[in-house]
């Protein structure tokens, strides 16, 4: 069986231990419009995009409900329907942005699961590109990202307010 190891996520997944709604930066995001400080990309009545600080990719996108909850099946129909509208449009945006081979879509739902943030759902587009694994998280205990985050949300911005579900 082969193991994926991702130790540069350790700080992450640290930081994100809180259960309480006051210190979840999910919260903080859906609190907000868009806004580059925060990375957040883009805002629906129910949900909202933000770029992952500590992505497995560029481009790594979480989306979520504005709503502090953990469970996918406590969703109102209304805000689960506008979730995976919002998953849609995500993967075209990623594509237009990015060009990615790829895309892994997932939610790691509770800590067991392995998600970080388990008190607040979360869905993950994470962007692929043939070769794009390689020996540097290995050997150095690093993983390259290719681009700046902050020109990752400019664009990503931009592309959200153009393209269309």
């Amino acid at each position: 069986m082969e193991q994926l190891w991702s130790p540069w996520r350790s700080d992450y997944i640290q930081s994100a231990h809180s259960d309480d709604a006051g210190s979840c930066f999910l919260c903080a995001c859906a609190n907000s419009a868009v806004d580059e400080t925060l990375l957040v990309v883009a805002d629906f009545e129910n949900s909202f995009v933000v770029l992952n600080k500590f992505p497995y990719n560029a481009g790594h996108l979480l989306i979520a409900p504005k709503a502090h909850e953990p469970e996918l099946t406590a969703l109102s129909r209304d805000t689960a329907h506008e979730l995976m509208t919002v998953l849609q449009l995500s993967l075209k945006v990623t594509q237009s942005v990015l060009k990615p081979h790829g895309c892994n879509v997932g939610a790691n739902l509770g800590r067991a699961a392995g998600a970080g943030v388990p008190q607040h759902l979360h869905l993950h587009i994470v962007p692929r590109w043939n070769g794009d694994t390689n020996f540097m998280p290995t050997i150095g205990d690093v993983k390259v990202i290719s681009e700046s985050v902050h020109k990752l949300w400019k664009d990503f911005s931009e592309a959200f307010t153009r393209i269309k579900v």
